[in-house]
């Protein structure tokens, strides 16, 4: 049984309220929620949130919502309350970023599919970079891999580093990928990995995912082809509706 959690804190830093901010006619929340409704792999789906305003407006238009502790430091601890709440029917937890409001489905139906087998402890996605300018932004978080498609390591910086090839043209010579951020947990794991203190890698490039590699968790990683589009600012909003041609 999975469970697809939605983590909406209305005091964002950079965008306070965001959660509820209004994309054509729909909140951010709303539009999230539908298009999660819609995976084929859920068995169930709900909001957790700190905040009664969040709170009320998904419950005005049908949704499942649950009121969580304000102190919670990230979206992990925030899903490990929210499953302790619905009870002990759902072996995982997949982590639905609350500001891509244009979030595909088949995107949650493809990290699904690789906790069918029951063995797999953590798993994120993960798309191509195909570019020089995409490949470089520190911005982007890099994944390198073993031969069993779990995370060695994430990174803000380009690793591997190609001797002897010029920088603009190491695309071309390996395939590298970014992290698309969305999680699955199994239950067992998520309640670990809540109160393991952060490690100096996560301190170091503030990626929550090298707490977890540290301590010697394992990272599924699962490639995907739809890209991540999230509201972080005021001014993301327009660019997301561009990027998306509504």
């Amino acid at each position: 049984m999975i469970a697809g959690i939605i983590p909406a804190r209305y005091a964002s830093t950079r965008f306070p309220g965001k959660s509820l901010i209004d994309i054509q006619g729909k909140s951010m929340i709303r539009r999230v929620y539908e298009q999660a409704a819609m995976s084929k792999s859920l068995d169930k789906l709900v909001v957790a949130t700190d905040d009664e305003r969040i709170f009320n407006h998904v419950q005005s238009f049908g949704g499942e919502v649950l009121m969580t502790a304000a102190d919670h430091a990230n979206g992990t601890d925030r899903c490990k309350e929210a499953l302790q709440q619905l009870g002990s029917a759902y072996k995982y937890v997949i982590n639905i970023q609350g500001d891509e409001p244009f979030i595909d489905p088949q995107q949650i139906d493809e990290l699904a599919a690789v906790l069918q087998d029951g063995t797999t402890e953590l798993a994120t996605q993960m798309i191509p970079v195909s570019n020089y300018e995409e490949l470089f932004d520190l911005g982007e978080v890099k994944i390198v891999l073993n031969d069993k498609m779990e995370a060695l390591y994430f990174s803000r910086m380009v690793i591997p580093f190609i001797k002897g090839v010029d920088e603009k043209d190491w695309h071309k010579h390996f395939t590298y990928h970014r992290h698309v951020g969305m999680y699955a947990y199994r239950r067992d794991v998520l309640e670990k990995i809540s109160v393991i203190p952060v490690s100096s890698l996560e301190q170091a490039e503030s990626l929550e995912q090298l707490r977890w590699l540290e301590h010697g968790f394992k990272v599924k990683c699962v490639i995907t082809h739809f890209e991540s589009h999230c509201i972080d600012t005021p001014e993301d909003v327009e660019k997301v509706l561009r990027r998306m041609g509504k």
